[in-house]
């Protein structure tokens, strides 16, 4: 990380030298060498501290049990849909089986492709939220991605700094 100093020791502690290397090399080649930490985390949730307010609220509508039984069909389903492939999951979608089975339809397309410029998505970003919609039209049942599932990984996608 720190390749553009070196260090010396004339006694018994370390003292940094920078190289005569311009900023723009580093930081040039920092970046080549440390991809974004954003783009290799695929979901972003806040989650507030829990108030006893919110403990005296009625439990929510779809329980424990219920979910685990949605994700269960869901990786079956996904178990199946790769069969014969080196995928096991909608994370090991790349290439020709990403568009083969997480292709948007034409307003989740257009939705994802607004959001690719406004967000400064990379491409690793982009796959990331292809996958992401893929994964959460399988919790929902549906056979195709639309735009309502990119919206909701796009929703988990933490928003670059503007510069």
């Amino acid at each position: 990380m720190n390749s553009h100093l070196r260090y010396h020791a004339p006694s018994s502690h370390f003292t940094p030298l920078k190289t005569n290397r311009p900023p723009s090399v580093r930081n040039c080649r920092s970046s080549l060498d440390f991809p974004p930490i954003p783009d290799r985390i695929d979901l972003h949730v806040e989650v507030d501290p829990v108030s006893a307010r919110d403990l005296a609220l009625p439990p929510p509508a779809e329980g424990s049990e219920a979910v685990a039984v949605r994700v269960a069909r869901a990786r079956d389903l996904q178990t199946r849909r790769l069969e014969g492939t080196q995928a096991r999951t909608n994370a090991d979608l790349d290439g020709d089986l990403l568009d083969t089975h997480a292709q948007p339809d034409e307003e989740g397309r257009k939705l994802l492709m607004q959001a690719a410029d406004a967000m400064r998505l990379s491409a690793r970003g982009y796959v990331r939220i292809l996958r992401v919609a893929r994964t959460i039209a399988d919790l929902a049942g549906a056979n195709n991605v639309g735009r309502i599932h990119i919206a909701e990984a796009l929703s988990y996608r933490r928003q670059a700094p503007r510069a």
